[in-house]
This record gives structure tokens, C-alpha cells and sequence, in this order.
């Protein structure tokens, strides 16, 4: 079997535009703004993830594209037709569920080729493709299991073989390793990206973990209160946020509460409780402001008092450590700064609770942005 990326007669349309597009979208739930003029693309054989935590609107743009929920204002485009108004089983999507969703009575067989009954594929060509998908997923073998017989992982490969087997113009994974063991998710990740990435499969995946955000998408999408903070690459989310929210989400945060007193071009200095602070400048920031000065965790050194440097001023801190973790192949510390605040480092090097240290960080590692709004 090939796996086709072009979309059935349904959503038939031009060959170079994206093969997802949203236009202004917008859905209200009573008084409750879930999606809030949402509009962002889908390259043809992307994986773009909609990131974030519960309530923010990544469910409800999930089941506007597959129908299941029409918009109250804007389109929606599959392969550059229009499918708004268009009922879900004439939008050739693929669909893997966050619970399974396995018929316990049949197979594993049973379960990939039921779609294709339901959409009157012939039976020898039924067989093929079922075979060809549970081959992809490698689980060819256990094809006569039931899922009582298949542990988390094959049973949610089992979900994968259904949605591709009838060849989807685009894949949709709505929190599909939740319910999988830690181990397991992470394996699953390299399965799912792997297949989508062989194939040339477009696919949309809604996760509210960061972790899988980062290692699957080619592209990230944030949410937060029904609208899109920031899209970007896993590298651009992670290493320029745009926001607060962004900076906080996705992975490990310090934020220094200060003052802008200078904008120099690429960098600006911060006030921060009277310590001067350099970093790179941020959007929508002036000088006078209150802003905040963001800085990962990995990002900070720790200095033995007796090792600072003489000049204690810039990015540099006298600091003390109030709390240690360890974390196997490094440690996790809980800093509090002399001049108020506490900040939290990563770090290989070993400090006992209570010791006097210095805490610095270099001014292309930090950003300037502003407050949460």
C-alpha cells in the first residue's frame, strides 16, 4: 500500500497551496470564546502540534477542522477547497483517539479494516490495505489478537493502522499517548513521527505536553485562551518566546521582575531590585517600562563565593542556595537572590544547602519581554 497525501474528489483542489488553512476562525460556547479568530496554516506534510493546557481552545479548533463543531465565524480550507460546511465523513480525515477506541470483540485486524467496510472498499483490496498498515506499525504478526491481548503501546499502533489504512488527505492525533506509561509515550513519539515523516503525511496533533510538542512537530503552534500566542519551530518556541505565557509553558522558567532603563539595539538593561541586568531585547518594549527579564534554568552559573569575578555588577548576583534536588545526571537547585526573589538552576556542579555562592548568566542567553497579561 501507498499512503496518499492527496485528498479524495471531496476536498479535491489546487496542488501548491497548504493543505490546511484557517481563516479567521472563531467558536463561542454560550458566553465562552474558545477560539478567537484563529488563522494559521498546514504545509502538505507538516506536522503542526496545537500546544497548551486544558481550556485553552486546541480541542475545540481540533474538532472545527474535523467537522464535529462548526464555526461561528471564518473558513476552513482542506488541499485550497472549502470545507465549512462540508459533513466530517467528506473531509477524508484520519483520526487516532486519545482512549484506543478499539472494538474489544474484533481483532486487530477487525479493527483497521472496519472503516474500510463502512466505506464499501472491496474485500481483497480491504485485506491489502489492512495488511500494508499493520505492516507499517509492525504489528503484521499480532494481527489476530484482540486488544485485550495487546499491551498500551501495540493497542494504540493498532489506532494509527485504522486512521491510515483508508489513505487520509490529512491525520489527526487528539492526545493519543496520554494514556500510555512514561517509557511507552516516549517510544510511541519516535513511532509516530517517523511513520508521518516517511510517508509525507500533513497531520494536526493536540497535546497539552510540551515534551511530545518539542520532539514531534515541525512546527508548534501555542494556545492560550483561544488564541494563538506563537508558532514556530520547536527551536523558536523554546529559545525566543514571544510572551510570558510562552516562556513559562514551554520548559523551565526564571522571569526577573525590573525596570527598562536602556534599549541598546540587540540587547536592553534592566533595573532589576537595583542590580543592572543586560539581555536581549524583546517585542513591544520601551524604556521606563516594567518588564521581565526570562532565563532558563540551564542557563544560569553557579560561582563558589571565593571564584566571582571582582565586578559583581552585570547578569551577577551574590545568592544562596536554599533547596537541592537531584536529578541523576544533574542537580536542581532552589537559589535565593540577597537583593529578594528566587530563581531556580540546573547545574552538574554540586553545592551543599545553605552555601554562599554567586549566580550569573550571559546577556545573549536572556530575553526582555513583557509582563503576563
Amino acid at each position: 500500500m501507498t499512503i496518499s497525501t492527496v485528498p479524495d474528489a471531496a476536498t479535491a483542489g489546487p496542488a501548491n497551496g497548504p493543505m490546511i488553512e484557517f481563516r479567521d476562525v472563531t467558536k463561542r460556547y454560550g458566553g465562552v470564546l474558545a477560539n478567537d479568530h484563529l488563522s494559521f496554516t498546514v504545509g502538505r506534510g507538516e506536522l503542526l502540534t496545537l500546544l497548551g493546557p486544558s481550556g485553552c481552545g486546541k480541542t475545540t479548533a481540533l474538532r472545527c477542522l474535523t467537522g464535529y463543531s462548526r464555526p461561528d465565524e471564518g473558513r476552513i480550507f482542506i488541499a485550497g477547497r472549502d470545507v465549512t460546511e462540508l459533513p466530517t465523513y467528506r473531509r477524508n480525515l484520519g483520526m487516532v483517539f486519545q482512549n484506543f477506541a478499539l472494538f474489544p470483540h474484533m481483532t486487530a485486524f477487525g479493527n483497521v479494516e472496519f472503516p474500510l467496510k463502512v466505506r464499501s472498499i472491496p474485500r481483497e483490496e480491504r485485506r491489502e490495505r489492512v495488511t500494508a498498515a499493520l505492516r507499517m506499525v509492525r504489528l503484521d504478526q499480532q494481527a489476530d489478537r484482540y486488544p485485550r491481548q495487546l499491551s498500551g503501546g501495540q493497542q494504540q499502533r493498532v489506532g494509527l493502522a485504522r486512521a491510515l489504512a483508508y489513505e487520509p488527505s490529512v491525520l489527526l492525533l487528539d492526545e493519543p499517548l496520554s494514556n500510555l506509561d512514561a517509557k511507552l509515550r516516549e517510544e510511541m513519539r519516535f513511532e509516530i513521527k517517523e511513520i508521518q515523516s516517511r510517508f509525507n503525511i500533513t497531520a494536526v496533533y493536540v497535546t497539552h505536553d510540551q515534551s511530545e510538542a518539542l520532539a514531534l512537530s515541525d512546527r508548534v503552534a501555542v494556545m492560550n485562551a483561544g488564541v494563538i500566542e506563537q508558532i514556530g519551530s520547536p527551536e523558536e518556541i523554546y529559545a525566543a518566546p514571544q510572551s510570558a505565557f510562552v516562556a513559562d509553558f514551554i520548559g523551565l522558567s526564571n522571569f526577573l521582575s525590573g525596570r527598562l532603563v536602556a534599549n541598546d539595539g540587540p540587547h536592553s538593561r534592566v533595573d532589576v531590585a537595583g542590580h543592572l541586568v543586560s539581555a536581549r531585547s524583546g517585542p513591544d518594549t520601551a524604556v521606563g517600562d516594567d518588564v521581565l527579564v526570562f532565563v532558563r534554568p540551564n542557563e544560569v552559573e553557579l560561582l563558589p563565593v571565593a571564584s566571582a569575578t571582582d565586578d559583581a555588577g552585570t547578569n551577577e548576583f551574590a545568592a544562596t542556595v536554599e533547596q537541592v534536588t537531584y536529578l541523576g545526571d544533574r542537580l536542581d537547585y532552589r537559589i535565593g537572590l540577597d537583593g529578594g526573589g528566587t530563581i531556580r538552576v540546573q547545574s552538574e556542579i554540586r553545592f551543599e544547602e545553605g552555601s554562599k555562592l554567586r549566580a550569573r548568566f550571559q546577556p545573549d542567553r536572556a530575553r526582555v519581554m513583557p509582563p503576563r497579561r
